[in-house]
């Protein structure tokens, strides 16, 4: 039974189409993975079958009684709320009946009989929807998911406010999956998630009886959870059955199928004219040439899709640095409180180096540190020499007017318009996202937006913040490479071994340090 029925869908920004008719059906327990590159428009589909986006044409049509959760990057949590009160908001469906139980209680006392047998039979529905829903045990499945999600040790007590990036994605997904919708959609749930929770959630979405939609470009995590794939390219959703390593091999095999038939066709094509242009003109053979170019005039022309600009990440170096790049003495780093216990860490030129470890307990925090961002709370932080750094944070600043063109040439004034837009397509952008704002972007495209700068910028260190966020699979490819091949220092957090287990020559667990409970 279909839950979801999209019918002729189109959607566009500007004079930037992102849909051209475009059909799809979601039917009960199916876990689809959607996948395409940066800005074709997996975040959009996502927000015109959730309501927040009205399509330009088409119909998006859920099935009656459908609970619908949408883990969405962009949600906002607000201040003065624990983490406890947003898991528990997730039951508030819940507790409205449990109020509408005790008025219906409290009305008992003066009815006549049969208004007292009315309101009994009501109370009694509503009981057994409270009971079939956990509803007496809504502590304890609070608890259970927050210790899946590492939710537990950084306290459920303390206020949204004062969470980082990741352990705000936590708490969203932790409220969503207390909430078991019908349908889950799940926006780059891994992003920010450490390699332990990330193995959590996997379980759960294995054992997840309901359907979902998942967006990520986490490879394994995705072919370990789905067994459909739709794929997004070119203003169409195609459908495939099976994992995403099932999915490369028929793609591939479509692709060439179609190049092999375009080629037949335009051989064909060139015979065509050429004959009709040979002999249209001698009145003995003016009929068949005539007959050829109906034939012509009928045929169905196939056309290979544009391919899609891949990027091209090549550092530019600067002169070596000296051979000590950072030295620290007895470091404590931290805000209000210390996050670690006293660090003596050095890092020497030509080291690549990963830090890894859960979320909040400081990485970024000790990255900020080093660069001299942030004041430790005890200890000392020395750089080496001739240090030019390149540091890539791992969130972008909101709403950012510019457009694509500008927020480069700022960072390169010299830069011709013809040199801007050059740096720009090769980090994988096409005209229609570099004449864009950076606001109306992927976040995909904005981090490539970021690295653009990053490339064209001379460094001999850089200091990156999960900057595999949001990449799709060829910028994240590309970006592996340039990293392996890069002549300078890298001082790189992760959650994704996959990704720096080639790059980097150290790896640096930060849970030995931490003071968080773990």
């Amino acid at each position: 039974m279909s839950v979801l029925t999209v019918q002729n869908l189109s959607h566009g920004f500007g004079d930037r189409a992102i849909f051209n008719d475009v059909s799809f059906r979601l039917l009960r327990g199916e876990h689809i993975g959607l996948i395409g590159a940066n800005g074709e428009g997996k975040s959009t589909f996502m927000n015109i079958i959730t309501g927040k986006l009205q399509p330009d044409a088409g119909k998006v049509e859920w099935s009656k009684r459908v609970r619908v959760g949408y883990l969405d990057q962009h949600t906002v949590l607000s201040k003065g709320m624990t983490m406890r009160d947003v898991l528990k908001s997730a039951f508030q469906y819940l507790f409205d009946l449990e109020t509408q139980m005790n008025e219906l209680f409290d009305k008992m006392g003066d009815v006549s009989p049969e208004e007292l047998e009315k309101l009994l039979e009501e109370t009694g529905t509503i009981q057994d929807i409270l009971t079939n829903n956990d509803f007496y045990t809504i502590d304890a499945k609070v608890e259970e998911i927050a210790r899946g999600l590492g939710l537990t040790d950084i306290g459920l007590d303390r206020d949204v406010d004062d969470l980082s990036g990741g352990q705000r994605t936590k708490v969203l997904l932790a409220k969503l999956l207390l909430e078991k919708p019908d349908i889950l959609l799940l926006d780059e749930p891994t992003n920010y998630l450490d390699e332990q929770h990330i193995e959590w959630l996997k379980r759960y979405l294995n054992e997840y009886e309901n359907a979902f939609i998942l967006i990520s470009h986490d490879i394994p995590f995705l072919n370990s959870v789905i067994n459909l794939i739709y794929h997004m390219e070119n203003q169409e959703l195609s459908r495939y059955v099976g994992d995403y390593d099932h999915f490369l091999e028929v793609h591939e095999m479509k692709k060439q199928q179609l190049e092999a038939a375009y080629k037949k066709q335009q051989q064909e094509i060139s015979e065509l004219k050429d004959f009709v242009a040979r002999n249209k003109a001698r009145v003995s053979t003016r009929n068949m040439a005539m007959s050829r170019q109906k034939k012509l005039d009928k045929m169905e022309v196939i056309e290979l899709a544009k391919e899609k600009p891949k990027p091209e990440f090549n550092f530019k170096e600067s002169r070596a640095s000296g051979k000590v790049i950072f030295e620290t003495k007895d470091l404590v780093i931290g805000y209000d409180e210390p996050l670690s216990r006293p660090l003596n860490l050095r890092m020497e030129r030509g080291q690549k180096v990963a830090l890894y470890g859960a979320n909040g307990i400081g990485k970024t925090t000790l990255l900020r540190s080093i660069l001299g961002e942030i004041k430790p709370v005890s200890g000392s932080v020395e750089r080496g020499d001739y240090l030019h750094i390149g540091y890539f944070e791992q969130e972008a600043k909101a709403d950012n007017q510019n457009s694509c063109i500008d927020e480069i040439w700022r960072e390169f004034p010299s830069y011709s318009q013809a040199e801007v837009r050059a740096a720009l397509a090769k980090c994988g952008l096409t005209t229609k996202h570099i004449e864009s704002k950076i606001m109306v972007l992927s976040g995909g495209e904005k981090a490539k937006v970021r690295l653009c700068k990053l490339i064209n910028n001379e460094t001999n260190l850089l200091v990156l913040d999960e900057p595999t966020n949001h990449l799709d699979v060829d910028a994240k490819e590309e970006l592996k490479r340039a990293l392996k091949a890069y002549k300078g220092s890298i001082l790189l957090i992760s959650h994704e071994p996959e990704f720096y287990n080639d790059i980097v020559t150290e790896k640096w667990n930060c849970e030995t340090w931490t003071t968080k409970v773990i």
